[in-house]
C-alpha cells in the first residue's frame, strides 16, 4: 500500500529526469525552473521523512528508495552542471563515486547483519550539496552578481566554487567514516561469533 511519505519520495524520483531535461535543453528561463523543480524535489525529501515520522508511517519500502532517490537527485544535478561547465567533473566524480561507494557499503554490511546508520557527517554533506547546486545553479544565471563577505567580496560563481570544495571535502570525510563504522561493526561481529 502507497502511503503519502512514499508517494513524496516516488515523486522526487519522476522529477529527476524532469530536472535533467529541463537544465540540459537550455532553454530559457531554464536555470530558473531547473531551480525550482529541484527545490521541490527537496522539500519533498524534507516532508517525506517528517509525516512517515509523524504519522508513524516508516515502511521497509520507504527506508529503501528514500536514500536512492536522494543520490538520484543530488548525481543528476551535479552531472548536469558539468555538462553546463559550472562545476569540474573530477570533483562530481568524487562526490557520485562516494554516494555508490556508500551504498554498497551499507547494502554489504546489511547481509551481514550490521546497521551502519545515516551520521550527521552524512546529513550535513546533503545540506551542503543542496547549498551547493543552488548556488552554482545562481552563478550560472548570474556569474557577475558580487557577495560581499565580512572580509572579501567574491561572485557567485566563486562562491559556487567554494561550496563545492566544502562539499567534496564532507563526501570526502563521511564516506571515510562510513568505512570506519563498517569495519568496527565487522571486527565486532567477528569477534562475537563462537
Amino acid at each position: 500500500m502507497v502511503n503519502l511519505p512514499n508517494a513524496l519520495t516516488v515523486l522526487r524520483i519522476f522529477l529527476v529526469p524532469l530536472l535533467v531535461v529541463v537544465l540540459l535543453t537550455r532553454a530559457r528561463h531554464g536555470l530558473f525552473l531547473g531551480a525550482g523543480i529541484f527545490g521541490l524535489a527537496v522539500l519533498t525529501d524534507y516532508l517525506d521523512g517528517y509525516f512517515a515520522r509523524r504519522r508513524n508511517q516508516v515502511t521497509r519500502l520507504g527506508i529503501l528508495l528514500d536514500p536512492i532517490a536522494d543520490k538520484l537527485l543530488t548525481a543528476a544535478a551535479f552531472i548536469s552542471l558539468v555538462e553546463l561547465n559550472a562545476a569540474p567533473a573530477w570533483m562530481v566524480m568524487i562526490v557520485v563515486g562516494r554516494e555508490f561507494a556508500v551504498t554498497g557499503l551499507r547494502n554489504v554490511a546489511a547481509n551481514r547483519g550490521i546497521l551502519i546508520a545515516a551520521s550527521g557527517l552524512g546529513k550535513g554533506k546533503m545540506v551542503a550539496q543542496v547549498v551547493c547546486i543552488f548556488v552554482l545553479l545562481l552563478g550560472l544565471a548570474y556569474p557577475d552578481l558580487r557577495l560581499q563577505l565580512p572580509f572579501v567580496s567574491v561572485t557567485i560563481a566563486q562562491a559556487g566554487a567554494a561550496a563545492l570544495w566544502a562539499v567534496v571535502a564532507l563526501a570526502l570525510v563521511s564516506g571515510a567514516e562510513y568505512f570506519r563504522q563498517f569495519w568496527r561493526g565487522t571486527a565486532r561481529t567477528a569477534s562475537e561469533r563462537p
